[in-house]
C-alpha cells in the first residue's frame, strides 16, 4: 500500500488536466442567441401583406427561373404534360435587412415562406388538383434584404398535343408563370436566364427527347385595364422516340401487307387463298385498336400512322375483293358462262402483252387422241363397208343409177342383168346399209360429245387464264402501293430518325 503523500502527488496533475478541459469546452452556441435575437427582430412587427418595397410606387423586382428535372409522362390522351421542376424565385425585402456584424456575423437565415411576404406567382396553364403542385421549402434570406426561394414540385399542365405526324411527332408545350394578383406596376418579373430553363440536371425520359426548354417574358396589355400584366411562359420542346412504334406498330403492319401481296402468288386450287386474306384484315384491325387507344379523341387531325393503318386496309380488303373476282374467273365453265367479247379482248390479248404473260399451248390428251383416230378409223371403214355392199362411193353416190319404186319397197338396179335372186340380194344389202347407218350416227353422235368436251375445256381454260392474269396484274398493283404507301409516309414525317 502506497503513502498518503505519493497517492496526492499523482491526483493532483489529473485534477489540473480535467478541469482546463472543462473551461476550454463551450458552455452554449455562440450562433443561437444572435440568430434567435434577430430573427424576433425581424419577425415580430413583420407584416407578410405588406408588399416589401421602399416606394410604394416602385414595383417589386421578380427573378424567375425553373430547373426542369425529369419529364414524368405525356398524356396524349387526356393533353396533359407531367413534369418534375425546381422553380426559382429571387427578390429583395427592405424589412429583412440587418447589419451582420451587429448579430455574431449571422449572414443568411431559412424562414418558412408563410411567415414573410412572398410572391403569388402560379402556373396558369394547370391542370392539378391543388392547382399549385410546388412544396413550400424555407426561403433563404440574407443580410442585404436578398430572398431565394427554390420550391420543387410535379407540376401536371395542359398541353396541346398535334398528332398529325404520329409517331414521327414534335410537341411544344408551354408552362405560363405569371402573379395571380399583383400587375407589372406593382410586380415586375424577370426572365433569370434569356436561354431558358436550366436542364442541365435533366433525367432522360424513355419516350421523349427533350430539344430545349427557351423562355420568353411576355407584357400584355387588356382591354379591362391600363396596367400591362406580365408573365414568363417556358416551352418544353420534346421530340418522340421512334424506335418502340417503329419495331412495334410500323414493322408488323408492313410484313402483314407483304402477306397480303404474297397471297397473289397462292394458286387459286390450294383453298386457302381467301382465308389468307380475310385473316390478314381481321390482323390489320387489331392493330389499329391498338393504335386508336394511344391517341387522344380528338377530330382535328388524322395521325400519319393511322392514314398508313388505313391505306394498307384499304388495299388488304381490296386484295380481298381482289381474290373473290380470281376465284369466281377460275372456276368459271362454258356451261355457266360466256365470255365476252370485251373480257376476251381485255384479259386474253391486251394485258398478257403488257404484263409479258405467254400462255402456255395446251397439248391435246393421248387417251383422247387415240380414240378421235379410232373413231375415225370406224367411220371410214363403215362407210367402205357399205360402198363394197352397194357398189357406191363413199359419199353414196352410186356408180350407176338407183331407181325407187313406191309398190315394191326395194331397189332396182338398172343396166345388170336379170334373174331371180336379185330381189332378194337387193333386199339383204339394204338392211345392212341400215345396221350400218345407224352405227355411223352413233359414232357421229360419239364424236360430236369428244368436240364440245374440247370447246369447254378450251372455254374453262381461257377463265383460268383470264383469272391467272387478274392475279397477276393484282400482284403488281398492290406490291406498288405498299411500297408507295411506306415510302409517302415514312418521308412525308418531319423526321425519321429511329432511337
Amino acid at each position: 500500500m502506497s503513502p498518503p503523500g505519493r497517492r496526492r502527488y499523482y491526483i493532483w496533475p489529473v485534477r489540473i488536466a480535467l478541469l482546463v478541459v472543462c473551461l476550454s469546452l463551450p458552455h452554449e452556441s455562440h450562433q443561437g442567441p444572435h440568430e434567435k435575437r434577430l430573427l424576433h427582430q425581424l419577425l415580430d412587427h413583420y407584416n407578410v401583406l405588406e408588399r416589401p418595397v421602399a416606394n410604394e410606387s416602385d414595383p417589386l423586382q421578380l427573378s424567375f427561373g425553373l430547373t426542369l428535372m425529369q419529364i414524368i409522362d405525356v398524356d396524349e390522351k387526356n393533353q396533359l404534360l407531367i413534369t418534375n421542376i425546381w422553380l426559382k424565385l429571387e427578390w429583395n425585402d427592405v424589412n429583412l435587412r440587418w447589419n451582420s456584424s451587429e448579430y455574431g456575423g449571422v449572414k443568411d437565415l431559412r424562414i418558412p415562406p408563410h411567415r414573410i411576404w412572398k410572391p403569388d406567382v402560379l402556373m396558369y396553364n394547370s391542370a392539378d388538383e391543388g392547382f399549385d403542385g410546388t412544396y413550400p421549402t424555407n426561403v433563404v434570406v440574407r443580410n442585404n434584404g436578398s430572398c431565394l426561394y427554390i420550391p420543387p414540385g410535379i407540376f401536371k399542365s395542359t398541353c396541346k398535343i398535334d398528332i398529325t405526324w404520329f409517331p414521327f411527332d414534335d410537341q411544344r408545350c408551354e408552362m405560363k408563370f405569371g402573379s395571380w394578383t399583383y400587375d407589372g406596376f406593382q410586380l415586375d418579373l424577370q426572365l433569370q436566364d434569356d436561354g431558358g430553363g436550366d436542364i442541365s440536371s435533366f433525367i432522360t425520359n424513355g419516350e421523349w427527347d427533350l430539344l430545349g426548354v427557351p423562355g420568353k417574358r411576355n407584357e400584355i396589355y387588356y382591354n379591362c385595364c391600363p396596367e400591362p400584366y406580365i408573365d414568363i411562359t417556358f416551352t418544353i420542346i420534346i421530340r418522340r422516340r421512334t424506335l418502340y412504334y417503329f419495331f412495334n406498330l410500323i414493322v408488323p403492319c408492313v410484313l402483314i401487307a407483304s402477306m397480303a401481296v404474297l397471297g397473289f402468288t397462292l394458286p387459286p386450287d390450294s383453298g386457302e387463298k381467301l382465308s389468307l386474306g380475310v385473316t390478314i384484315l381481321l390482323s390489320l384491325t387489331v392493330f389499329h385498336n391498338l393504335v386508336a387507344e394511344t391517341l387522344p379523341q380528338v377530330s382535328d387531325a388524322m395521325p400519319v400512322l393511322g392514314t398508313y393503318f388505313n391505306c394498307i386496309m384499304f388495299m388488304v380488303a381490296s386484295s380481298v375483293v381482289s381474290t373473290i373476282l380470281i376465284l369466281n374467273y377460275h372456276h368459271r365453265n362454258a356451261d355457266t358462262h360466256e365470255m365476252s367479247t370485251w373480257v376476251r379482248l381485255i384479259f386474253l390479248h391486251w394485258m398478257p402483252c403488257l404484263l409479258r404473260m405467254s400462255r402456255p399451248s395446251v397439248e391435246p390428251e393421248p387417251r383422247k387422241t387415240l380414240q378421235l383416230r379410232e373413231l375415225e378409223l370406224k367411220e371410214r371403214s363403215s362407210k367402205s363397208l357399205l360402198a363394197n355392199v352397194l357398189d357406191i362411193d363413199d359419199d353414196f353416190r352410186h356408180t350407176g343409177t338407183l331407181q325407187s319404186s313406191s309398190t315394191t319397197g326395194f331397189l332396182r338396179v338398172s343396166g345388170g342383168g336379170g334373174g331371180h335372186d336379185e330381189p332378194q340380194i337387193v333386199h339383204n344389202c339394204i338392211g345392212s346399209h341400215r345396221e350400218l347407218s345407224l352405227i355411223l350416227k352413233e359414232i357421229r353422235v360419239i364424236t360430236e360429245k369428244y368436240r364440245k368436251e374440247d370447246e369447254a375445256a378450251e372455254v374453262t381454260n381461257d377463265w383460268k387464264f383470264a383469272a391467272m392474269v387478274v392475279d397477276r396484274l393484282c400482284l403488281i398493283i398492290f406490291t406498288l402501293f405498299t411500297i408507295i404507301a411506306t415510302i409517302a409516309v415514312l418521308f412525308s414525317a418531319p423526321h425519321i430518325i429511329v432511337t
